[in-house]
């Protein structure tokens, strides 16, 4: 092998260890948002590379227990990668001065790096690589063991508030069912509390998720249980409240449309989301006026005070909402919540369900004059009015599918033919 060859190799591995050590002092010590980028890529390539075996399972329990390795996998692919990388590079180095060839200076880098001590080489200078190397890769592994409390501390931090939400919000989490609760169980008086906490959580977990993006693929403990619709809930919560009592609505329900505005837009950018900054409140939504109408009647169900009628509430409402609703969106495309009221429909994940609550009582022990929801997934309906609502939803999608095809194919008719 000639020199030249050996000294390109010793260029390359110099700056492989920079890159390495870069993207360990950004992730690890001082972590900033947009620093991860390694942390990124690896998270977002697991998640696209599991789509294959989630449309083979059946339920959304089985998906969802796939979907969980992701958040955690991408970690150990992250330090094992870092590892990986450190040993080329310090082979590359060892290459030149140690005058072994390429196979040997790899195995006296790896050695080194893990501190194993079973390879060597006795060249002037080579004595130094090796104690750099062994050093450097004894940081980096400490590096990695004291980073993982701190991931799963926040990780614990988050779920905690989603826990508590679901006697309030129901599971999956539902923003009219928030104030429904509320008002039902006369307690309206703690949702300035409420908002408050979670507007605490959403700075947290700005925080926390930009730094360490693998986060967002970590899912609850409960299937149904979800950080991103449990968010979501709660800023349909308060922009329903704001839109339909704009005079008694808590304004600390404003405050936190603020900061989980800020929060998913941090998250997206982290992710490389594209999103509007500034849109018009006149701007239309996904959410469709029957799914809102959906929700107001939820609250209709139990008495709730109503300042504006729902058609009047309708424009503030989606003025709120396109706020947060196209990265809300296209987060649902990354991370796979649950299916859940108010998101997108995805028939293939599994039939969208409604958090119910049963009042049953010693005079009425199987609610039967209740509509109030529980939160068991599918509410009272029976097995076959769910599996009903589930091939609606796919024909439906289908439907859709089809009207988009035909609408290319008609743009097609009317191109001009090139020359």
């Amino acid at each position: 092998m000639s020199e030249w060859t050996r000294v390109a190799g010793f260029i390359l591995g110099l700056a492989i260890v920079a890159v390495t050590a870069s993207s360990v002092f950004t992730t690890l010590v001082v972590p900033r948002a947009g620093s991860s980028r390694m942390l990124r890529s690896i998270s977002k390539g697991l998640a696209r590379s599991v789509k294959p075996i989630l449309r083979r399972t059946m339920t959304y329990e089985a998906k969802d227990r796939i979907m969980a390795l992701v958040g955690p996998l991408g970690m150990v692919l992250l330090f094992v990668v870092w590892l990986v990388w450190v040993v080329v590079g310090f082979g590359l180095i060892e290459w030149w001065p140690s005058g072994a060839d390429l196979g040997h200076a790899m195995a006296v880098s790896g050695s080194s790096v893990f501190t194993l001590g079973i390879a060597s080489e006795s060249r002037h200078g080579s004595e130094t690589i090796e104690f750099v190397a062994a050093g450097t890769g004894l940081l980096i592994i400490a590096l990695e063991i004291a980073y993982l409390p701190t991931l799963y501390s926040a990780f614990s931090a988050r779920e905690t508030e989603i826990t508590l939400l679901g006697t309030r919000a129901g599971i999956p989490a539902w923003g009219p069912e928030i104030l429904a609760r509320h008002h039902w169980f006369n307690n309206s008086s703690e949702l300035p509390d409420l908002y408050r906490t979670w507007e605490r959580w959403a700075a947290a977990v700005t925080e926390s998720h930009t730094n360490y993006p693998s986060l967002m693929w970590f899912r609850s403990p409960v299937p149904w249980r979800f950080w991103l619709t449990a968010m979501t809930a709660m800023l349909d919560s308060a922009a329903l409240n704001d839109a339909l009592c704009p005079s008694t609505a808590p304004r600390q329900g404003r405050t936190y449309l603020q900061m989980g505005t800020n929060c998913l837009r941090g998250l997206a950018r982290v992710l490389r989301v594209p999103f509007d900054p500034d849109p018009l409140p006149t701007t239309p939504i996904r959410l469709t006026y029957e799914e809102y109408l959906e929700g107001v009647q939820r609250l209709v169900e139990v008495g709730y005070p109503m300042e504006r009628t729902p058609e009047e509430a309708w424009p503030h409402f989606s003025g709120w909402r396109v706020n947060y609703e196209p990265i809300v969106d296209a987060l649902t495309g990354l991370v796979m919540p649950p299916p859940a009221p108010w998101f997108p429909r995805r028939p293939r994940i599994g039939p969208t369900h409604f958090p119910r609550v049963l009042d049953r009582t010693p005079e009425d022990p199987h609610a039967t004059r209740s509509a109030e929801g529980g939160d068991d997934l599918g509410g009272n309906e029976p097995d076959g009015v769910v599996a009903g609502q589930f091939e609606r939803e796919e024909r439906e999608e289908r439907q859709e599918s089809d009207e988009r095809d035909r609408g290319g194919a008609r743009r097609d008719e009317h191109r001009p033919a090139p020359d």
